[in-house]
């Protein structure tokens, strides 16, 4: 692991920085592969749309210029990439320090493999996430306390992903990923108006359906309609499918979900 601040390589961060204290930043996790940042203008868009609604001053040089370092000292650049905005170190209190924010960037070098598409066991998760302040709803702000909870309990089940509802009783996403279900032979992506993460690669692959005229509808999905998914993928950053063959007790339909993988050529990001 390596990490800049603004640029800078560190090994510590400040103990009265605001992300420790407060969760007060966002973040966004993204790919590598052999020199190629995947998604960058969908993580850049989503990083600058969250430091506007969050109030941060960000210097998003900063961030072009650490990617440009790292691609120096690595000749195959490889591996995770976490990029993290802090309102950076404050006096005790809510109140916002004025001065910039600090920009982390913090990378994993690791050789990554071409993506395919996973096959997973899944199921529903019994804790509920709640509903967002409206500002908030679809950033990755650096309060994730509800998925460490319910993280813990789809490791209990043993489960790599967890299909996720929120205290209506709306499916929202996985964990730590977004989905698609299919019912009734249709794709539907759940509308995230209340709560969830807007994902890069949800958005890419919903651009791509359109362009492949492939049909994908975004509404809410209650919690009976769940005994009706015929096929269900989950799908983030780090891992474009990961399709559910055994949910609970019932086995889904994976076939509906490669074909889909292979129609949208979710091997090749550019």
């Amino acid at each position: 692991m390596i990490c800049f601040k603004n640029g800078q390589q560190i090994d510590s961060i400040p103990l009265l920085d605001r992300a420790f204290h407060y969760g007060d930043g966002c973040f966004s996790t993204a790919r590598f592969h052999q020199q190629n940042f995947e998604l960058k203008d969908l993580h850049w868009a989503r990083l600058k749309l969250s430091a506007e609604r969050l109030f941060l001053n960000v210097d998003f040089a900063v961030l072009d210029q650490t990617i440009e370092l790292l691609n120096q000292l690595f000749s195959n650049l490889s591996g995770t990439l976490k990029i993290i905005l802090s309102r950076g170190e404050g006096d005790r209190g809510y109140a916002m320090p004025d001065h910039p924010a600090d920009v982390y960037v913090i990378f994993y070098p690791k050789e990554t493999l071409d993506h395919q598409p996973e096959v997973i066991s899944s199921g529903v998760l019994m804790q509920a996430i709640g509903l967002s302040m409206p500002n908030l709803v679809g950033l990755k702000t650096l309060n994730r306390l509800e998925q460490v909870m319910l993280k813990k309990e789809a490791q209990e089940h043993g489960w790599l992903e967890a299909l996720v509802t929120d205290v209506q009783g709306a499916v929202v996403e996985g964990v730590s990923s977004n989905c698609f279900i299919r019912i009734n032979d249709e794709w539907i992506s759940p509308e995230l108006r209340y709560n969830g993460v807007h994902g890069v690669m949800r958005a890419e692959i919903l651009a791509r359906m359109q362009q492949h005229h492939v049909p994908c509808i975004s509404r809410f999905i209650d919690m009976d309609e769940i005994q009706h998914i015929q096929s269900l993928f989950f799908c983030n950053a780090l891992s474009p499918m990961k399709a559910v063959q055994k949910f609970d007790t019932r086995t889904l339909d994976v076939q509906p979900c490669v074909e889909l993988f292979q129609t949208l050529q979710l091997n090749q990001f550019n």
